[in-house]
């Protein structure tokens, strides 16, 4: 029995650069002689299959085109290895993660307090914070506190969350309902499908430089003014000479 399974474990074939400690682990790319591998399957660099052969001869066949042999499926057997201008792979692979990183949006967490007691005028800005930062893309966990006798009554705290989701319907979805942790009651709300922000509108002009302008005008339109009467003057002048 025991001379049968080591039969077994000879016949058991184990790729020359399988990493000892697991498939699953993530690994440096093998690149020209890091390649370990005794043959591989090449392909080349417009991903045609060249077909398997010897390390050595694969790494010739790169130095004639000029190109790096990249080790691009370690654990097949035999490896897989690839054509390709390496340092070029590598840059574009960075700058398609930098575009990635630039376009994605962090979701935070933000939260608006309250008090049982809280008068609507508060309630009515809390409430236009929250379409705020919904409109940025952030969920909001809005909480109500209560200390002392204000613990003898939730049914206030979760009123009052209640009429705030009931405002910001259309605006928002409930992703979890009023709950009640400790001194604390809260719901957490995200922004709802389908919801555009309205856009802002541009600043209408201050009063301060409507005035200046208008000041502007009338001060040459005065400029303007004595210069008729002068002229009159002199064809009135001219006139008497004629009659003389």
């Amino acid at each position: 029995m025991t001379s049968q399974t080591s039969q077994e474990r000879k016949r058991e074939v184990w790729p020359i650069n399988r990493d000892p400690r697991g498939n699953d682990r993530t690994r440096e790319t093998r690149v020209n002689e890091r390649i370990r591998a005794r043959e591989v399957r090449l392909i080349d660099e417009n991903g045609e299959m060249i077909g398997v052969m010897p390390t050595p001869r694969a790494l010739e066949i790169a130095r004639e085109r000029d190109l790096d042999l990249v080790e691009v499926q370690p654990n097949a057997v035999p490896p897989v290895c690839k054509l390709m201008d390496y340092g070029r792979y590598k840059y574009e692979q960075a700058k398609k993660e930098s575009e990635a990183r630039k376009h994605q949006k962090t979701i935070t967490l933000k939260e608006i307090r309250l008090r049982p007691r809280t008068d609507e005028h508060d309630i009515g800005v809390k409430t236009r914070k929250i379409q705020e930062f919904l409109a940025d893309g952030d969920k909001v966990r809005v909480s109500v506190q209560f200390r002392g006798p204000d613990l003898r009554h939730p049914e206030i705290g979760r009123r009052l969350l209640e009429n705030i989701a009931e405002t910001l319907k259309g605006t928002a979805v409930i992703e979890r309902p009023p709950v009640m942790e400790g001194r604390v009651m809260s719901m957490i709300v995200s922004r709802a499908p389908g919801w555009e922000p309205p856009k802002k509108q541009a600043p209408a002009p201050s009063g301060k430089r409507q005035v200046a302008t208008a000041g502007a005008v009338a001060g040459s339109q005065a400029s303007t003014s004595p210069s008729a009467p002068a002229a009159g003057s002199q064809e009135v002048g001219e006139a008497t000479d004629r009659q003389q």
